[in-house]
């Protein structure tokens, strides 16, 4: 029997942790009963700098119960750090770590069915929604959206899959191996490769308290995933100067042509061949060092990501 480490990212959730934990905990003894996972496994909470009474819960849920352990991070960092902070602390713990949010929309049954695939063999099991019928038609539109945007610009996710997933232990230590700052692990984690397969499951409403990711907050972590994994974006500004460009010598020839008939006025051809020109050139070079500064910025950050002010462990 291995050890599996449950990790999840906190940020003012006093309202669903009490619930939260008890769910959690059912399923972790329920687990060691059937002889899935072994006694040394664990419950980590990580607080990803919450304002409310989100750490004094968990420090009191480590002190009734060893089973539940906690993260506590300097400041907030983001739902992406605060994840990773807690993969890279537990791993040399675990064999087998699965990542979920606090509001267990995600089925925690799902649980045992990515456990036999782990077992199977899988380094790295996705959890997939089977279906977006309990959203809205903006908010399924706007993620459908996103997704096949993804695949167009070259970053290789997994559908309707966000961070609810089983790593083993050598997933995680190939994790990190990748130095990024902006590290969006959805876009991440394929790209280690290994083994790996998805466990469908419905998703669920809400435990209690608001969603921390306003259409604002999506928006930025949409536009972070694609800056952060592909330059494609800055590829078609350099494609869209080649197209103006060339659309320059079809505006040179009507203006000639325009010319010759008599139906322009003195400076007109030369004004708007111009514009088209030197606006198509100066795409197209914006787009040539573009190439240069996105690779730089994809290699060169070095910032720490996060860092941890207490961990409470056995």
């Amino acid at each position: 029997m291995d050890t599996l480490y449950l990790v999840i990212p906190c940020y003012n959730e006093e309202d669903v942790l009490p619930e939260t934990s008890k769910q959690l905990l059912c399923k972790i003894s329920s687990l060691i009963e059937q002889k899935k996972i072994n006694s040394k496994s664990r419950i980590v909470f990580v607080d990803d700098g919450s304002k409310d009474r989100t750490w004094e819960i968990i420090s009191e849920l480590h002190k009734n119960n060893p089973f539940f352990q906690g993260i506590k991070l300097s400041k907030n960092q983001g739902h992406q750090n605060a994840l990773l902070a807690g993969l890279m602390t537990v791993k040399k713990y675990a064999d087998a770590v699965i990542s979920l949010d606090a509001d267990l929309q995600d089925d925690i049954d799902a649980i045992d069915e990515m456990l036999d695939k782990y077992y199977d063999g899988c380094e790295i099991v996705y959890g997939v929604r089977n279906s977006r019928d309990t959203d809205s038609f903006m908010k399924k539109a706007t993620a459908e959206g996103y997704y096949r945007s993804m695949k167009i610009l070259g970053a290789d996710v997994v559908f309707n899959h966000a961070d609810y997933r089983l790593m083993s232990r050598k997933a995680l230590d190939s994790l990190e191996d990748f130095h990024e700052v902006n590290l969006f692990l959805r876009g991440v984690v394929p790209m280690i490769g290994f083994k790996s397969d998805v466990v469908y499951y419905a998703r669920k409403e809400r435990l209690a308290g608001k969603s921390k990711y306003p259409l604002k907050k999506m928006l930025a972590f949409a536009w972070e995933g694609i800056t952060s994994l592909t330059t494609k974006p800055i590829r078609m500004i350099t494609v869209l100067g080649i197209v103006i460009f060339f659309v320059s010598f079809i505006m040179l020839i009507y203006s000639l042509v325009s010319y010759f008939a008599g139906t322009t006025i003195t400076g007109w051809t030369s004004t708007i061949v111009s514009i088209w020109a030197i606006g198509g050139l100066q795409l197209f070079a914006i787009g040539i060092v573009g190439e240069y500064i996105g690779k730089v910025y994809l290699e060169t950050k070095a910032r720490p990501k996060y860092f941890i002010d207490e961990y409470l462990d056995d």
